[in-house]
């Protein structure tokens, strides 16, 4: 577009042109002005020849957005959702009103008050097109759409198995693994006929039992210490070469060190936040506050009850809705499946089964197939030497620590049976008969804290189920011939748990 100097007329009629207006000028510049001299051709030959130079501006239209062309390999390189591009002097503007009407360029301060921050990098960032933007947004939904369908898929395998250890998921944690080897004879262990319970602990185990323990003292007593790391598993093993309890560890990811961090302030925070009625801090594994959550039998009752924990049902409801202790949860689950897998069935069997007959009945995580949880209250847990004997005696129990405290100082699990001491790092899992195997804690130094988050299941619920989901006394009553088949099969009971129990070799061949 070239561009001429014209006379144009103002409303009077009066001519103007910028070559003719004449300049009222100081003396001192007037006596400097050769009168004679004209800058009219001057000035039209340097605008014409500027204006030979001059690209046309080009409206919105005329833009070929299609240029560099797309290349498919690099558009994985592209931000979702994309950046808004900077304004810069060469955006693109609304198109002019007219041909003959130009966009006055926008100044430096213009440019800057107006523009985002820049993006990194030597290009600037092209913005997407309308459909563009609709096939990435169609494209988030499907992979949601994917996610959520793996999801469902994942939650009905649970429902129907439970949790199964893929071969690789074995490859990588159980075949590495190194076993901790005892000479513990499981055949022995304290437990009741009919294996639904162990054996009361006896005047001889509860001697000395609420003690502190130091490290220092154990290792005196001939005590064995496994150093642990909390993450890498190993399995502890008896004479006859079964897992009879796990190290299981934890995953090693930031994500999942958040969790268990996540986890312990929830815990401490809502405990802090409620009054614990001292009942809560009667009983025999320590001096802190226990609360004990899910389904329990006995005591009179005729089908498995929820624990009444009504005076504080406002922490208990709080305590099980957190996301990051049904992650530990679920994590527990995953491990008890993975190192004893028959053993995990005939839990997850048992719990199709009562939920069949009473689907009214819950577990305190829907991806865990524990009955109960413990969640131990307080700032300096460590727990008397002691059996938790109306758990399920060929059963495991989940314990998995908590709190910021140094575990080669304190926190360590004590094995009494194994005549272990073992370090148990903050968010690490051992999976452990804790009905037939005495344990307790060394306790952590002042100035640290420390708790723990348990799950199990009471050896009387497989009972009642066993019964045909009644007392024993009704089981005679109604069926005599099946009364008898019961109590003939008590004494085999624990052999039979055992043989639950899984090898090395069975696991990874």
């Amino acid at each position: 577009m070239i561009w001429y100097p014209f006379i144009k007329k103002t409303r009077s009629d009066a001519e103007y042109s910028p070559l003719t207006l004449s300049l009222t000028l100081p003396p001192l510049v007037k006596a400097f002005q050769a009168s004679t001299f004209d800058y009219a051709p001057l000035v039209a030959q340097a605008v014409a020849s500027e204006s030979d130079n001059q690209e046309d501006h080009e409206d919105m239209d005329d833009i070929d957005e299609d240029w560099p062309p797309r290349d498919p390999l690099n558009e994985i390189d592209e931000e979702w959702p994309p950046r808004t591009p900077s304004v810069c002097t060469d955006s693109q503007h609304e198109p002019p009103s007219s041909a003959t009407k130009r966009h006055r360029s926008p100044s430096f301060d213009e440019v800057v008050a107006s523009s985002d921050k820049p993006h990194k990098g030597p290009h600037r960032h092209r913005p997407a097109k309308p459909e563009q933007k609709a096939k990435l947004t169609t494209q988030q939904k499907s992979t949601n759409a994917a996610n959520a369908r793996r999801a469902a898929k994942r939650a009905k395998q649970f429902a129907e198995v439970g949790h199964v250890a893929a071969p690789s998921t074995v490859e990588q944690y159980v075949s590495p693994a190194t076993p901790v080897e005892t000479e513990l004879n499981t055949v022995d262990l304290p437990i009741k006929l009919g294996a639904y319970s162990a054996k009361s602990s006896t005047q001889t185990e509860l001697l000395g039992s609420r003690v502190p323990r130091s490290l220092r003292e154990l290792l005196g007593r001939g005590f064995h210490l496994v150093r642990w790391d909390g993450i890498e598993p190993h399995p502890i093993l008896d004479r006859y070469g079964r897992i009879v309890a796990v190290l299981a560890g934890q995953p090693d990811r930031p994500d999942y060190r958040a969790t268990t961090i996540a986890a312990f302030n929830a815990i401490q925070t809502a405990s802090t936040r409620i009054h614990l009625p001292s009942h809560l801090s009667k009983h025999r594994r320590g001096l802190f506050a226990a609360l004990n959550v899910g389904l329990s039998y006995g005591q009179g009752h005729t089908i498995p009850k929820w624990l009444n924990n009504r005076d504080v049902q406002g922490l208990e409801d709080e305590l099980l809705a957190d996301p990051n202790i049904a992650r530990m949860a679920g994590f527990a689950d995953a491990a008890f499946a993975l190192w004893a897998p028959r053993l995990y069935d005939y839990y997850f069997q048992h719990n199709k089964d009562l939920a069949a007959e009473h689907p009214e009945l819950r577990r305190p995580f829907n991806k865990s197939v524990f009955s109960c949880a413990n969640f131990n209250l307080g700032i300096n847990v460590w727990t008397f030497k002691h059996r938790d004997v109306l758990n399920l005696p060929f059963g495991w129990c989940a314990v998995q620590a908590l709190g910021p405290f140094d575990h080669t100082q304190g926190g360590h699990i004590i094995l009494w049976d194994l005549n272990l001491v073992v370090e148990f790092p903050s968010g690490a899992l051992i999976l452990l008969p804790s009905a037939t195997v005495a344990h307790s804690n060394v306790p952590v130094p002042e100035g640290q804290q420390r708790t723990s988050f348990t799950q199990y299941t009471p050896g009387g619920i497989f009972r009642y189920i066993d019964q045909g989901f009644q007392t024993l006394a009704s089981l005679e009553e109604k069926n005599p011939k099946k009364y008898a088949e019961f109590m003939a099969g008590r004494a085999s009971r624990w052999e039979m748990g055992l043989g639950l129990l899984s090898t090395l070799d069975e696991l990874t061949r």
